[in-house]
């Protein structure tokens, strides 16, 4: 069974890859960059972010939304890299200053963001175990029933008791 440390490192990989690749995309486009479906680099670009986001998920999370900005901000460096390995590409590998800027606007942003759905999650993780534990157990009997009659072998009657009810005598009998 995974634990909820793991789920989180898998959750934080999965937000760190596909939003390095998203910011990726966006700010290619909104620095002057061509970006069409149909392009090799954007195959590039997915298996760049997807390695990206495994790294990131194998990784154990240490130092909260410092961390996230440096997995993110490497992440788009690679996404970068990799939107820019198109042969036909119109502008160098460097970044123009819009570009740039919305890599930095992209970072801390995206870190805060990842960094509270973290939290959120590692919240619903807790509820539901403790929905499911409170579910899970068996409410106690109320009352327990206490029975007067013995459980053991009874005791033989009396000879008296017996004997009173037969026997010959009573009224005599008329003919």
């Amino acid at each position: 069974m995974r634990t909820s440390a793991e789920a989180t490192a898998r959750l934080r990989g999965a937000f760190v890859g596909s939003a390095s690749g998203a910011v990726s995309i966006a700010a290619h486009a909104i620095g002057g960059g061509v970006v069409s479906p149909g392009q090799s680099s954007i195959g590039l670009l997915i298996a760049a972010c997807t390695v990206v986001g495994v790294v990131v998920g194998a990784r154990r999370p240490r130092f909260g939304v410092a961390e996230v900005m440096v997995l993110l901000a490497i992440g788009q460096a690679v996404g970068h890299v990799a939107l820019t390995m198109l042969p036909g590409h119109h502008h160098s590998a460097g970044m123009t200053s819009v570009m740039l800027a919305a890599h930095l606007v992209a970072v801390p942003v995206g870190a805060i963001l990842i960094r509270g759905a973290e939290i959120g999650f590692g919240k619903v993780v807790s509820a539901a175990n403790r929905a499911v534990r409170v579910l899970s157990t068996r409410p106690a009997a109320p009352f327990v029933f206490h029975y007067a009659v013995p459980v053991g072998p009874l005791t033989a009657p009396r000879r008296l008791l017996f004997s009173s009810g037969f026997g010959l005598r009573g009224p005599p009998l008329h003919r």
